[in-house]
């Protein structure tokens, strides 16, 4: 729905592609921001002589993600499939799909890390390879957002944290140092998620122990339909585990991290609740700050189609139809 001239698709291909999904018993996925209304906003700023990072948030407000989600949950609706809204970065997304949840639609939605501990201060830093690193889409919205999400999680209405990781180093960033356009789009997230869930969720008394398990690894499991082999310690999982010490304090910098780039947003960043140790297919993968694994010891892991998120699709389909009172039987006339 966005990315116009490169990703986006119609109105049209999207009814298709919901479609297809439910066809297969695949689970919708939506990048939900109006593309046509971005390129707009786009031109605005530009026009306006605005062409650092901070025109990026400017050119695609919370509105135009909240008027794409909505659309394309109605869209779900009137197909009559499930879908899962990726990266909700706003006030405008996440009250839309509360809506929807409220009506019993079969509606995810997914914050990420970046958008619940982050506010937009970053793109207005003076140093340019500062705010670029900042830059993202839909954006990290202004302060407010991040406090509505976190809630939005706590009490349920969004079901698990994502990260969205994409990283481009600041030689990459700087492409678009003339034009926010041509910056690319994307912030880390995987390696910090788990230590910024819980030091922001947990330690704030905002959700329990358990409500962490859930919304970063069984809720995730039940939806793409690979639980109980993942997201759960039970005989016959995959024993993928980690252990976290609560007590124990991390601290946030490109200089220490594992991804391939050379900034991160949340430098400096420190706050109790440490991955010490992580487990995978039983094996110490990670221990000691030391990663312990040989390359190509992973495995693709399938997702059978149809998971829990289908339940009741079919009866749905069933009830509607025999609801109508189409077609009408007509008498052709004599005359």
């Amino acid at each position: 729905m966005a990315y116009k001239g490169a990703l986006m698709i119609n109105d049209e291909l999207l009814l298709e592609g919901l479609k297809r999904c439910k066809s297969l018993g695949a689970l919708a996925m939506v990048h939900a921001e109006n593309g046509d209304a971005v390129f707009e906003g786009q031109k605005r700023i530009i026009e306006l002589g605005i062409t650092g990072p901070e025109g990026h948030g400017l050119s695609r407000p919370a509105v135009l993600e909240g008027e794409a989600t909505a659309r394309a949950i109605r869209l779900a609706s009137f197909v009559n499939t499930p879908l899962y809204v990726v990266h909700v970065m706003s006030i405008d997304a996440m009250e839309e799909i509360a809506k929807a949840r409220k009506s019993g639609q079969k509606v995810i939605g997914e914050p990420i890390v970046s958008g619940l501990v982050l506010d937009d201060s970053g793109v207005w830093d003076t140093d340019f390879v500062t705010a670029a690193k900042f830059v993202m889409s839909p954006p990290i919205r202004e302060s407010g957002h991040d406090k509505a999400l976190q809630a939005a999680i706590s009490t349920g209405i969004l079901q698990l944290v994502g990260t969205d990781h994409c990283v481009f180093n600041s030689t990459q960033k700087a492409l678009g140092i003339d034009d926010f356009r041509k910056i690319p789009n994307g912030v880390n997230g995987i390696e910090e998620r788990m230590h910024l869930v819980w030091d922001t969720m947990v330690e704030s008394g905002q959700i329990t122990v358990t409500d962490y398990v859930r919304i970063t690894s069984t809720e995730c499991a039940r939806i793409f339909n690979v639980y109980p082999r993942k997201g759960a310690i039970l005989t016959g999982s995959d024993a993928d585990i980690i252990i976290l010490n609560p007590n124990s304090s991390f601290e946030i910098s490109a200089k220490s991290h594992h991804s391939r780039t050379d900034t991160n947003v949340y430098e400096g960043r420190r706050g109790k609740g440490k991955v010490e140790v992580t487990i995978a297919g039983g094996r110490i993968v990670w221990q000691n700050d030391e990663l312990k694994v040989e390359p190509g010891s992973g495995r693709y892991i399938e997702m059978p189609p149809y998971s829990y998120l289908f339940n009741g699709i079919d009866k749905a389909d069933a009830k509607y139809i025999s609801s109508l009172r189409a077609p009408v039987k007509r008498f052709k006339s004599s005359s």
